[in-house]
C-alpha cells in the first residue's frame, strides 16, 4: 500500500526528508497494527520496568485500550492477567 500523499504531506508540514517520513509513517503504522494481546503484553512490560505494580499497571492499562487506532472491546482485569500470564 503507497502513502505517498501522507508522505508528501509530512515532508512539506515539518522538516522530516522523505525517506525520514517514509520511515516514521512505517513506524506508526506498525505501533498501530499491534493486537490487542500484543499491545497489552507490550504495555505491561513497559509499565513493570518502570516500577509500577500490577494494580497499577492494569488500571493504566485500561484507561488506555480505548485510545488504540481501533478501540477493542472492555476488557475485565482477568481478562487483562490472562492475556499477559496465559
Amino acid at each position: 500500500m503507497s502513502h505517498d500523499d501522507l508522505i508528501d504531506h509530512l515532508v512539506r508540514s515539518t522538516p522530516l526528508s522523505r525517506g525520514e517520513a517514509g520511515r516514521v509513517v512505517l513506524d506508526v503504522l506498525a505501533y498501530f497494527d499491534e493486537t490487542t494481546e500484543e499491545f497489552v503484553r507490550r504495555r505491561h512490560r513497559e509499565l513493570q520496568s518502570g516500577g509500577l505494580t500490577n494494580a497499577d499497571i492494569f488500571e493504566r492499562i485500561t484507561a488506555e485500550l480505548p485510545y488504540r487506532a481501533v478501540a477493542p472491546p472492555e476488557l475485565s482485569l482477568r481478562q487483562l492477567r490472562r492475556i499477559v500470564y496465559g
